[in-house]
């Protein structure tokens, strides 16, 4: 799956163009590169964003196409 729709799906970022924009202004890695929007994420990746206040960063564990809002939690795990 892309990056840009995991963030959405996982609810991480509240719409699909804020994940583009975001990838495309460097402020997101997976396993420690820049990634463009298109990037494919998959299980075990490490995802970090960058905000304005600090980072969030996690672990991928699934990729589903469609979750539910109270399932979302369950795609990834934050790491200290």
């Amino acid at each position: 799956m892309r990056i840009d729709k995991f963030l959405k799906v996982s609810r991480i970022l509240k719409r699909r163009t804020v994940a583009q924009e975001a990838c495309s202004a460097g402020k997101v890695t997976v396993n420690g590169r820049e990634a463009k929007p298109s990037h494919e994420v998959k299980e075990g990746d490490i995802v970090e964003i960058l905000y304005a206040s600090g980072t969030l960063k996690f672990k991928v564990l699934a990729v589903k196409e469609v979750v539910k809002k109270d399932d979302a939690q369950s795609l990834y795990e934050v790491l200290a």
